[in-house]
C-alpha cells in the first residue's frame, strides 16, 4: 500500500516596499537636493544681476565722459565771425558776458531759477547733497561764414546737434548747457538743461531738464585756475596752477570781478559717483569714496585726502547701506578754447 507524501498549501510570494523610515530618509535626501539647487541657483542669479549693474555702470560712466569731455571742449567756442570781429562798445554789446564756464559748490538747480548760475544751496540729508552745478557755454558754428546754416557739429548735452546759429557779434548768443543732480522717477540722476540760443544768460524756468546719466547721485566739480599774472610776453596765461571750488572763484557782490575770474580757467576736473538699482551689490555695508580718488595730501596722510575738504561735503563720500553697486568716476578736461569773450578788450 502506497501512502501519498502531503503537499504543503501554496503560500503567497513575500511583498517588497519601503518602510516609513526609508521614505523619510529619501525625502529628506530629496529636500537638501533641491534645497541646494535652489541656494545656487539663487547664487548664479545675483552674481548676474550684480554682474549687470556693473556693466551698465561702466556704460553709463563711459558715456558720462565721453560727453563731458566733448561739451568742455566745446565751451568759450566763438564762430569765425565772432572770433574776428573786434567788440565795440555800442548798443545791445554786453560789456560784460557771461564766460563759457562757470557753477555753483553744493547747490541744487531749480526750475524757478532764471539763470543757469542760480539755484538753492543743499543742505545735509538733501537727495543729492554736496553735488555741484557746472555751467557751460558755447556758439554753434556755420557751414562757412556767412551762410546762416549751421554744420550741427557742436552738440548739446543730450547729444543733439544745434541748429541756431548766432545771430551777430553783439548779441552774444550762445548754447547753455547746464550739468546738475537731481531726481527723476524716482532715481538720482546727472541731469542736463539745455537751451539753444541765449544772449543774456538766462535759462527760461521752463527749460526741459532730462537725465543725462541714471544713477548719477554725486557730481563733484573743481576748476584749473591759471594764478599767474599777465606779462606783455603772456597776455594770456594757459596753464592751471591749482584747482579750486567754485565758491573760491565767485566774488561775492562784485559780477565783474567774478566774471574775470571765471575767465582764466584752463581745466575742469570731474568727480562723479554713479549708482546701480537696488539689489545689485551683494555687499551692504557702508563705504567712503572719494569722488575725485584716493590720492593722499602726503605719505603720512590719510586716504583721499588730497582733494577732501570739509568746505566741500561731496568729495568724501559715505554711502548708505542700500545694497547698490557703486562706481567712481574721474577725470580731467583741458578747455581747447579762449575763454575770454572779451576778444583782447577789457570787459567793464
Amino acid at each position: 500500500m502506497k501512502y501519498c507524501t502531503p503537499q504543503p498549501y501554496p503560500t503567497r510570494s513575500a511583498q517588497s516596499g519601503l518602510t516609513l523610515i526609508e521614505l523619510m530618509v529619501a525625502m529628506v535626501i530629496g529636500l537638501v537636493i533641491v534645497m541646494a539647487a535652489v541656494a545656487a541657483l539663487t547664487v548664479a542669479r545675483r552674481g548676474f544681476t550684480t554682474v549687470d549693474a556693473a556693466s551698465q555702470l561702466r556704460d553709463n560712466s563711459r558715456f558720462a565722459t565721453d560727453i563731458l569731455q566733448r561739451l568742455g571742449v566745446q565751451a568759450g567756442y566763438q564762430d569765425v565771425p565772432a572770433a574776428t570781429t573786434v567788440r565795440r562798445n555800442e548798443t545791445g554789446v554786453l560789456t560784460n558776458p557771461p564766460p563759457g564756464v562757470s557753477g555753483l559748490n553744493n547747490y541744487s538747480r531749480t526750475a524757478t531759477a532764471q539763470l543757469p548760475d542760480q539755484g538753492t544751496a543743499r543742505t545735509a540729508g538733501d537727495p543729492g547733497y554736496g553735488s555741484d552745478i557746472l555751467v557751460l557755454r558755447f556758439q554753434a558754428s556755420e557751414t562757412f561764414p556767412g551762410s546762416r546754416v549751421s554744420d550741427r557739429t557742436m552738440i548739446n548735452c543730450l547729444g543733439g546737434s544745434n541748429a541756431t546759429i548766432p545771430a551777430d557779434r553783439s548779441r552774444d548768443d550762445r548754447i547753455v548747457n547746464v550739468l546738475h543732480v537731481a531726481e527723476s522717477q524716482g532715481e538720482l540722476s546727472l541731469m542736463c538743461t539745455s537751451t539753444s540760443s541765449d544772449n543774456t544768460g538766462d535759462i527760461p524756468p521752463t527749460g526741459a531738464s532730462q537725465p543725462l546719466v541714471r544713477g548719477g547721485e554725486n557730481f563733484q566739480v573743481l576748476y584749473g585756475i591759471d594764478g599767474s599774472t599777465p606779462t606783455a610776453t603772456n597776455p594770456e596765461p594757459d596753464r592751471a596752477d591749482r584747482y579750486v571750488r567754485a565758491d573760491e572763484i565767485i566774488v561775492p557782490g562784485n559780477t565783474l570781478a567774478t566774471n574775470n575770474a571765471w575767465r582764466r580757467v584752463r581745466s575742469i576736473r570731474i568727480g562723479m559717483v554713479v549708482r546701480g538699482p537696488l539689489g545689485s551689490s551683494q555687499d551692504t555695508s557702508s563705504q567712503t569714496l572719494f569722488p575725485f580718488g584716493p590720492a593722499k595730501l602726503n605719505a603720512a596722510a590719510a586716504k583721499g585726502s588730497a582733494f577732501v575738504s570739509a568746505d566741500d561735503p561731496g568729495t568724501s563720500f559715505t554711502t548708505p547701506t542700500d545694497s547698490r553697486l557703486r562706481q567712481v568716476v574721474t577725470f580731467t578736461i583741458h578747455l581747447r578754447n579762449f575763454q575770454d569773450q572779451c576778444a583782447g578788450t577789457t570787459c567793464s
